[in-house]
């Protein structure tokens, strides 16, 4: 039995197949739609902005999402999935309405702004007239839902009847249809047993599929996402920040990380050096979270944040650091091609990418920069204008002086470093996300350079004897 089994509304009845509304229809919100769509739900999704409900409405998925126009096309025929942005036809369809706006970081500040938040839940407070749970899942800072609780309250005319609860996502870019079809948990914060009756409704196939469930009141919940970003960025940049120790020692990072990764207690994963994080939320959420714990009085527990973003943010200027040496020790006119400007590869994504951002940065110093993305150009010119876009891994190399590996894309992955090697005009790289091999690239005779290793390769005794001992992937 639920702890909160014995509040005053365990006796309302729980709607066994609830329809849904989806608040928002970004990233999060048009994959939560479609998804749940699949899963055989009724659910109706609602944005302001006319153009997406268009293109969704078309089939059309407004970004890139590996598997999602599939779902999309498939959830549409169903005939379960429909798009509006009218309020007032959500409010009267949705027994379950997901709040899956935005929350950017502030102007001038590194606090969220959850106008969005306010507004999805006022519009919907103030014209839903009948028992419903408003869910949300964006990313906020701990004790939103308690406010908003009192909000929506003082806004419905059911006051307190209509409830609130709080279900963090925890999609990663790239893989977001199956962290939704089949994620690795569930939590809901809930304050009421109803709530976690209709929640548990919502979500029954997912559970069905044995997924693990954490049942918190809400301050914990929004509390997970906040927390388990914040945790990746430490070990994203604790692995960097060794990455600083080798460069000043001669070590190399990437034994070093392998290493580490065989103690269980540690783990391998997100145990990669390279570029760093960026993206639209682990650099605002850690951000935010500091912030916040600053406004509760306990900024001290979380202020090695601040040190995570920066040594996050120096990855990029050392960066250019050895793209800058490789040219001479002066970018000025020197051709350089930007392989990648998304944040990840498999996304489209360039908020607070380190790629475009070292992009940006070296035309800053005057070097003629050549960006290549296979998904993201589009939105990378439309962030950065000024800088030069080619349409092919080859028209990017063309004529390059540096080579400049920034999103670790397949395609650069694989690509034949002699090949290459004939379309450049000088062998020098620098592979800013450890994704390429090193003794290829060498051996192809290119000066091969990377954050955490050193400039010259490590003996081949050495690395036959590690060779032996532990899967070394390739170098």
């Amino acid at each position: 039995m639920s702890i909160l089994e014995s509040t005053p509304t365990s006796a309302t009845p729980v709607v066994e197949h609830p329809k849904m509304t989806v608040i928002g229809t970004g990233y999060l919100g048009a994959t939560h739609a479609i998804c749940m769509a699949i899963l055989g739900f009724e659910v109706l999704g609602v944005d302001v902005d006319q153009k997406k409900i268009d293109q969704l409405s078309a089939g059309v998925v407004p970004f890139f999402e590996p598997g999602l126009p599939e779902k999309l096309a498939a959830a549409l025929a169903s005939g379960r999935l429909r798009f509006t942005t009218s309020f007032d036809e959500a409010a009267g369809f949705g027994d379950v309405h997901f709040i899956c706006v935005g929350t950017p970081q502030s102007k001038g500040s590194d606090a969220a702004d959850l106008t969005f938040v306010d507004s999805a839940f006022t519009a919907l407070a103030s014209r839903i007239t009948r028992k419903a749970l408003l869910v949300g899942k964006s990313t906020v800072p701990i004790g939103t839902a308690e406010r908003l609780t009192a909000l929506v309250a003082e806004t419905s005319p059911l006051g307190a009847e209509l409830e609130l609860a709080w279900n963090p996502e925890f999609l990663r870019e790239g893989f977001a249809v199956q962290d939704t079809l089949h994620p690795d948990r569930l939590v809901f914060g809930v304050a009421s047993s109803w709530a976690e009756r209709q929640l548990r409704a919502a979500f029954r196939p997912i559970l069905n599929d044995e997924t693990p469930l954490v049942v918190a009141d809400l301050a914990t919940a929004e509390l997970v996402k906040v927390a388990a970003n914040s945790f990746l960025a430490t070990k994203i940049s604790y692995i960097n920040a060794m990455a600083e120790v080798c460069e000043a020692t001669g070590a190399d990072v990437n034994l070093l990380a392998i290493a580490l990764g065989h103690d269980a207690r540690i783990g391998s994963r997100f145990l990669k050096p390279g570029l760093g994080f960026g993206g639209g939320c682990l650099p605002k959420d850690i951000r935010a979270f500091k912030h916040r714990a600053e406004q509760l009085g306990v900024g001290q527990a979380v202020a090695f944040l601040g040190e995570v973003d920066a040594i996050n943010l120096r990855r990029r200027s050392r960066t250019v650091d050895l793209i800058r040496e490789l040219a001479g020790g002066d970018l000025t006119g020197v051709r350089v091609a930007a392989l990648g400007a998304a944040f990840k590869p498999n996304s489209d994504d360039v908020r607070d990418a380190p790629a475009l951002d070292v992009a940006r940065m070296l035309y800053l110093e005057g070097a003629s920069v050549v960006v290549y993305d296979p998904e993201a150009n589009e939105n990378a010119h439309r962030a950065y204008p000024d800088l030069d876009y080619a349409d092919s891994l080859a028209e990017a190399v063309d004529g390059a002086q540096v080579v400049a590996l920034l999103t670790e894309w397949d395609q650069f992955r694989v690509a034949d470093p002699v090949v290459l090697g004939e379309l450049v005009a000088s062998k020098n790289i620098v592979d800013g996300r450890h994704a390429l091999d090193a003794d290829l690239y060498r051996a192809a005779g290119w000066e091969y350079r990377a954050l955490g290793r050193p400039s010259k390769p490590v003996t081949v005794a050495l690395i036959e004897s590690t060779r032996d001992s532990v899967a070394l992937p390739a170098s």
